[in-house]
C-alpha cells in the first residue's frame, strides 16, 4: 500500500510538472483574458511576483483588441488540448495560450523606453517578416536583405513602415521556436487603432501610452511571458497552468 501511495504521488508530481506551462523561473507576465473565443476584445495587465511568491497586478487593466474572429490555440510554451484547433495564416485569430516576449521592432520617432536588454531593431526598408508559406526555412523569421525591398514579393513581406499602428512592435513568441510552416506568422503587440475601435489580424494592440507603460516595466530577469487566453479557459486551467 505504501508503495503504491509512494507511486501515484510521483506520478502526481510529472503529471503537473509536464502540465505547468508557467516556468518556474518567471515572475512577470502580460496577462490578457477575453470573453469568450469568438471576442476581439481583451482586457490585459502586467502582473508581477512580489517577495512573498504573490502575484500582483502593477500596470493595468487596460483595453486592448485581438484577431477579428477571435481567439483559437497557438503554439508556445504550453501544451495544447488534444485534437484542438490550432492557429493558421490568415485565419484572423489571436494565439491562445502562454508565449515568451521578444524583442522590440520600431519605426515610431518618440524614443522607446525600455530595459537596454531587450533587443531593439530600427526596422528599415531592407527589413521583412516572412509570413509565405512557399519559403519554409524563412516563415515566421526577421530577414534583412542587403538592399531595399523592390520586387513584388519582397514588397509584400517588407515590415510595414508608413502604418503607425505598427510603429511599435513588441514580439509575441507564438510559432518561433521551431516555426510551423502555415501555424501562423508576425504576432506582436501594437498599437491599437481608430482607438480601439478595429481588430487586428491576429495581434493584440491596445493604446499606445499603455503599450510603452508596460515595455518599460518589462525586465529580463523576471523571465516576463504573455499569457492569452478566454475567461473559461483561464478559470479552467488557473491552477494546473500555474497561472497568475
Amino acid at each position: 500500500m505504501k508503495f503504491l501511495l509512494h507511486l501515484l504521488t510521483l506520478m502526481t508530481i510529472v503529471l503537473c510538472t509536464a502540465t505547468a506551462a508557467v516556468p518556474s523561473n518567471c515572475t512577470q507576465a502580460i496577462l490578457g483574458i477575453a470573453e469568450g473565443w469568438n471576442s476581439s476584445d481583451v482586457t490585459l495587465s502586467l502582473v508581477e511576483k512580489n517577495t512573498a511568491g504573490q502575484w500582483v497586478r502593477v500596470l493595468g487593466p487596460y483595453r486592448g483588441k485581438l484577431g477579428r474572429e477571435g481567439l483559437v490555440w497557438g503554439l508556445g510554451l504550453h501544451r495544447n488540448p488534444g485534437h484542438a484547433t490550432i492557429k493558421r495564416e490568415g485565419d484572423w485569430r489571436s494565439p491562445a495560450g502562454i508565449f515568451t516576449l521578444g524583442g522590440l521592432w520600431v519605426t515610431n520617432k518618440k524614443a522607446v523606453r525600455r530595459d537596454p536588454r531587450i533587443p531593439y531593431v530600427q526596422v528599415g526598408p531592407a527589413d521583412l517578416w516572412v509570413s509565405d508559406p512557399a519559403y519554409p526555412k524563412l516563415y515566421n523569421r526577421h530577414v534583412r536583405l542587403d538592399h531595399p525591398a523592390r520586387t513584388k514579393w519582397e514588397l509584400r513581406e517588407r515590415m510595414r513602415q508608413n502604418d503607425y499602428a505598427h510603429s511599435i512592435k513588441l514580439l509575441i513568441g507564438h510559432n518561433t521556436a521551431k516555426p510551423v510552416v502555415g501555424a501562423g506568422s508576425s504576432i506582436f503587440f501594437h498599437i491599437w487603432r481608430n482607438n480601439g475601435a478595429s481588430p487586428t489580424a491576429g495581434c493584440t494592440a491596445m493604446d499606445e501610452q499603455n503599450l510603452r507603460r508596460i515595455i518599460a516595466r518589462l525586465n529580463p530577469d523576471r523571465h516576463p511571458i504573455y499569457i492569452l487566453l478566454p475567461h473559461s479557459e483561464y478559470a479552467k486551467r488557473r491552477k494546473l497552468w500555474r497561472l497568475p
